[in-house]
């Protein structure tokens, strides 16, 4: 991602682990508020149905208290080093090996796509249990049945087997290859066009502007995959039982035809409100703590 002095792969994971800390820290009750309207079935019925994002946000509040918009984020804390980590560092071990194949000693665009669509892939096989505890522990019926993540955990595969942890691992691989394809690609366009930072405070937010384009970008591409893969993963699964919401693609097929185009972007405000500026504050920290490690060497 930078054409800076390269570091040792720890140094990048340990950046990349305190920049995902640091955004799960401010903007996970986005996230909550994100899966409970991608949940819902068309527009839901009665009292308890939501009405976009402040209806919903509202609605927690109110009917369960202000802390339900943290419930669950052990998962997501436990989940943020390791995947945000992967993220970054994969991104630069993969610039690497891509630069290496390709002969060419400089990223591109295309080459910087290539690269994200790559690391997405890699941290996609990461973050899935967790991600699949997450969803369950968000829902307002599953997550009740559950005292925390562990005993999520635990009562996932004992009632759905070792392997119902990985629910959703397709659906995920897509979801991850697209928002770092498009999160990695136009950092890269965006930082060629802002003129060159004079001074530290100016390249914190240019890195702040490029990182926020960049995940509004990878939200935009990647929202519908999210959507199914919520869905995928809130199924339990039942023997003999094939689930309405089994494969990623035939299952954006399967919203599209039974709730129109637009539920595909259920959620969509809140997921960009959080991953727009997340994606920045991702790029900011990571830079930091990058530029604070190579500082130190």
């Amino acid at each position: 991602m930078s054409e800076q002095k390269s570091l040792p792969f720890v140094y990048q994971f340990a950046a990349g682990a305190i920049a995902g800390v640091s955004e799960i820290l401010v903007m996970y009750p986005l996230d909550v508020v994100k899966t409970r309207v991608q949940l819902q079935v068309g527009k839901g019925s009665g009292g308890e149905s939501y009405n976009g994002m402040i209806d919903t946000f509202t609605k927690i509040v109110k009917n369960e208290g202000f802390s339900r918009l943290y419930r669950g984020i052990s998962a997501p804390i436990l989940m943020e080093a390791p995947k945000r980590a992967t993220k970054f560092a994969a991104n630069d071990e993969w610039g690497k090996f891509y630069r290496k194949a390709f002969g060419v000693d400089k990223m591109s665009q295309p080459l910087s796509i290539l690269t994200g669509a790559t690391a997405g892939a890699t941290e996609a096989f990461v973050v899935v249990p967790f991600e699949l505890v997450k969803i369950r522990l968000q829902d307002r019926e599953s997550g009740s049945l559950y005292k925390g993540p562990l005993d999520c955990a635990i009562k996932i595969v004992k009632n759905e087997g070792v392997l119902a942890m990985y629910n959703g691992l397709e659906a995920t691989l897509w979801r991850h290859i697209l928002w770092n394809a498009g999160y990695f690609g136009v950092i890269f366009k965006v930082r060629a066009m802002l003129p060159k930072a004079d001074t530290p405070t100016q390249q914190t937010l240019m890195d702040l502007l490029a990182g926020s384009i960049g995940g509004t970008a990878g939200t935009i591409i990647n929202t519908p995959l999210d959507v199914v893969k919520s869905r995928i993963q809130n199924t339990v699964r039942v023997e003999g039982v094939t689930p309405k919401y089994n494969w990623a693609w035939p299952a954006v097929g399967t919203v599209f035809k039974e709730e129109g185009f637009g539920s595909l972007y259920k959620g969509f405000i809140p997921k960009v409100l959080r991953l727009g500026p997340g994606g920045g504050i991702l790029l900011v920290v990571f830079t930091a703590c990058m530029d604070f490690f190579r500082s130190i060497q």
